[in-house]
């Protein structure tokens, strides 16, 4: 089917820009890129009716790192490597309250509390799990957090993180962002716990109503977003870059960003980024729920918050590791058992009524070798800023920063 001359002059017409994928990266590279030029033709081609990958389809968590995970990702690839990444989680959360009202976005900042089981706990699960789990994203066995440590880890990461987040302090000096909050444990109603760390600066939001600020902002800035749109193949030359979609004629830009995070690879196969199924489930309202927050346990490879008298309960993929590095956004059986196990043996009060689950879906993440997000140039006038690994919400606002200046837009 041809394109008519009106089409030819608008929606085919040569972008400045053009994004691909509408979620959280692509939509913040776009604010931002309007914000500094707006002037710009930009166009975000998203494949699905909605934005398809995670961003509408995680768990709503406002947060920058529990105790054990960051301690992990400083054995994983050292202090200042960690720091950079938190670092830009942190301010991306900072640049969300500066741009929307909390409101908005359904935001509340109740804290994010870390769940600890005791050691002996730790070394039967290790037992009993010998040679049948992959424990982290390059497939190697991880040993069980020690919480003896917990103090100690508690103060070492408050002394070299709160400098350079600039957190805030009192009488010139800064407040601690981690506490030991083992003495909440009962108050909570938690089973099998033996201590709990809280981070005051954690929060929960909407991603929907996030993703769809967002888009309204950049519209009426004049950014175009056609949806339904799947790119098949790309080629650069000194001009630009020639993008062919399943629409009737080609696209051209003189620059295109690639932010589908956990789908790069379909299209830069070289990119370090391997898809990560986030399954997630919802429970009906639960009287007396004695909680609300946002909760990691197992270094943030399991995670929960109450949504008003609902638990949201997400994670375990790494009960079955190989099986949820996939495209697919079904729910799997054997992930769903694990979390409904861990919702009545960790979670609820013993003795409590199974809730009816209501609501079960996936989300997909992109993961890699290590955390830390990649915003490089991958051919001339193309570019990609993906591999947000699970902390979109936060990090998305400061990988689309650097990806514009990158650009020089």
């Amino acid at each position: 089917m041809a394109i008519s001359v009106w089409e030819q002059s608008t929606y085919f017409a040569k972008k400045d820009l053009v994004i691909v994928g509408c979620g959280f990266v692509g939509l913040w590279t776009a604010y931002e890129a309007i914000q500094k030029n707006p002037k710009l033709n930009i166009t975000i081609l998203e494949r699905g009716v909605i934005p398809s990958g995670a961003s509408t389809r995680n768990a709503g968590f406002s947060c920058f790192g529990s105790v054990s995970e960051l301690m992990y990702d400083v054995a994983l690839m050292g202090e200042e490597a960690m720091l950079e990444t938190v670092k830009m989680r942190y301010d991306g959360l900072q640049r969300i309250q500066k741009v929307f009202k909390d409101k908005d976005i359904d935001y509340n900042q109740w804290g994010g509390y870390e769940l600890f089981e005791g050691q002996e706990k730790i070394a039967k699960n290790k037992k009993e799990s010998k040679g049948k789990k992959e424990r982290d994203d390059k497939g190697s066995k991880k040993e069980g957090y020690d919480i003896s440590k917990l103090d100690d880890d508690i103060a070492y990461l408050n002394k070299i993180l709160a400098p350079v987040l600039k957190t805030p302090k009192k009488n010139g000096k800064y407040l601690p962002i981690y506490t030991n909050a083992s003495k909440e444990i009962n108050k909570l109603g938690f089973q099998g716990i033996e201590a709990l760390a809280y981070n005051k600066l954690e929060g929960q939001l909407n991603s929907a109503k996030l993703v769809l600020a967002l888009q309204k902002a950049v519209q009426a800035k004049g950014v175009q977003i056609l949806f339904s749109t799947e790119v098949k193949k790309f080629k650069n030359h000194a001009k630009g870059v020639t993008i062919e979609t399943n629409l009737e004629a080609p696209i051209e830009a003189k620059q295109m960003l690639v932010c589908t995070n956990g789908f790069a690879k379909l299209l830069i196969p070289s990119l370090d980024v391997v898809p990560a199924r986030g399954q997630v489930f919802v429970t009906e309202p639960i009287p007396n729920l004695k909680f609300k927050g946002c909760f990691h346990y197992d270094e943030g490879y399991y995670y929960f918050r109450n949504l008003g008298n609902r638990l949201l309960l997400g994670g375990a993929r790494n009960a079955d590791f190989k099986n949820e590095k996939t495209y697919s956004l079904d729910t799997s059986a054997t992930i769903q058992k694990v979390l409904e196990q861990f919702m009545m043996q960790r979670i609820l009060p013993k003795g409590s009524k199974k809730p009816k689950i209501e609501l079960r879906w996936s989300g997909t993440m992109g993961m890699g070798k290590i955390k830390k997000p990649i915003i490089q140039e991958v051919q001339p006038n193309v570019y990609c800023a993906v591999r947000m690994s699970g902390m979109g919400v936060a990090i998305a606002p400061i990988v689309a920063q650097k990806a514009t200046q990158l650009m020089k837009l």
